[in-house]
């Protein structure tokens, strides 16, 4: 049953034509980024040519004539000192930040790559990294996306962002999250991506048709009490960084309605790969919603490794490795996300549900500044999507009738008056 009263207030409105993420200037970005030798973060940032300071001056550049062309992307740094394990004598990290402005300059919307690169060994600095797809693919992807959506105007404030130091122990992105804690950012969401590039497995299989997507279920954020609450309410599977999973999920299966070659996005119920991390994880302990985008399949003889050639296997993260078409439709999939996310209200607060020992369950939910309409969404409780929705507007609750709420989850969205749709917050108990 899927129920859709108000439909014409609720449904998105027609795109206009846009356009689309370019293989060729995706090559040309990634290519740029590995003529500068190596991006490590220890390498030199004063050397005009080598090291991780060329880059992130040409990475400023590049959104910086962006900016120009739209008069609409303010380019700036954001700088700290870390020590650690890989940075033992300190290092100054320096993420690479353009700031478009939307008309609510505090909620954020962030995609974003870590231009740094390694090879085997994690401190050598000196040697030739290129870092083709770890992560050149990523920048390169954040810089065709604010070519694309600078030509647009949106409601929340879009972060471009390129980041250093994710090889050295997640310092980029540990400052990036802390920065916005810090300036009381509403972050909507961050898109993390990282190895976006590849199409060809480490077994030789190729893997052309989807992405992965990586979500946390239980929120790192979350103290001891709420995780007990979430246990009685089941909501395992439903926390904000998941609920953006679903949400990409659903602009993924949109797209390939309509073009049957876009990619797939397979949701992986799990922070990261197993037992490695990225430049979300940061995000996700100071509780905001964040993914990575990684590739279908990984080949690790090209990544974090000495450019070589042993026994007829060649090893090292370069340039011919990559599928660039492939990396243009990871791009589309962000694009297509940011557009969404940056013109939606925020997700509802407050969506509680009554029905214990009754046969209908009762929503309720705070009103969403900017929102025209809302999405009720459930589903059985032995299922992961939503199987049945209704629009509703003008009021902040409604009732699900001959819906048992032992057997069902439920939840609710946002919806802007062009159909944008935050993520949806799934529905508890109310405070006792």
């Amino acid at each position: 049953m899927r129920t859709l009263p108000l439909l014409a207030l609720l449904a998105a409105a027609p795109a206009a034509a846009q356009d689309q993420p370019s293989p060729e200037r995706l090559k040309a970005d990634v290519e740029k980024l590995v003529s500068f030798g190596t991006r490590h973060t220890l390498s030199s940032a004063t050397d005009p040519v080598r090291g991780i300071g060329a880059a992130r001056k040409w990475a400023a550049d590049e959104l910086n004539r962006i900016g120009a062309a739209c008069k609409c992307i303010e380019v700036a740094n954001i700088a700290r000192t870390f020590t650690g394990p890989r940075a033992p004598n300190g290092v100054e990290v320096v993420n690479v930040l353009g700031f478009q402005a939307g008309a609510d300059p505090k909620r954020v919307v962030i995609v974003q790559g870590h231009i740094d690169s390694r090879v085997t060994d994690v401190m050598n600095f000196t040697a030739d990294a290129p870092g083709a797809n770890d992560d050149a693919s990523g920048v390169a992807l954040v810089i065709e996306a604010a070519r694309i959506l600078s030509k647009e105007k949106h409601k929340a404030t879009i972060i471009y962002a390129a980041l250093s130091g994710e090889e050295q122990g997640l310092m980029g992105g540990t400052l990036l999250a802390e920065t916005a804690k810090e300036r009381g950012w509403t972050v909507v969401a961050v898109l993390n991506n990282d190895i976006v590039g590849n199409t060809m497995g480490q077994n030789g299989v190729r893997v052309a048709d989807r992405v992965r997507v990586f979500s946390e279920g239980i929120r790192a954020s979350e103290t001891l009490e709420e995780q007990i609450k979430r246990r009685g309410d089941g909501g395992e599977d439903d926390g904000p960084s998941r609920a953006l999973a679903k949400a990409i999920d659903k602009v993924a299966d949109g797209m390939r309605e309509k073009d049957r070659d876009a990619l797939d996005a397979f949701i992986v119920r799990r922070p990261d790969r197993f037992g490695r991390g990225g430049d979300h994880e940061p995000f996700l302990r100071l509780g905001y919603p964040a993914v990575r985008f990684s590739v279908g399949a990984e080949n690790y003889d090209q990544q974090h490794q000495d450019l070589r050639t042993e026994n007829d296997r060649v090893y090292g993260d370069t340039v011919d490795k990559m599928d660039f078409p492939y990396l243009a439709k990871v791009t589309a999939l962000n694009v297509a996300t940011l557009r969404r996310l940056a013109n939606a209200p925020d997700a509802p607060s407050g969506v509680v549900l009554d029905g214990a020992v009754s046969t209908d369950i009762k929503v309720k939910w705070n009103p969403v500044p900017g929102a025209k309409g809302y999405r009720v969404y459930w589903r059985r409780n032995d299922t992961q999507d939503w199987s049945d929705v209704r629009g509703v507007a003008g009021r902040t609750e409604t009732v699900l009738k001959d819906v048992v709420v032992d057997d069902h989850f439920v939840g609710v969205s946002a919806v802007a008056e062009d159909g944008s749709e935050s993520i949806v917050t799934f529905g508890t108990r109310p405070p006792r």
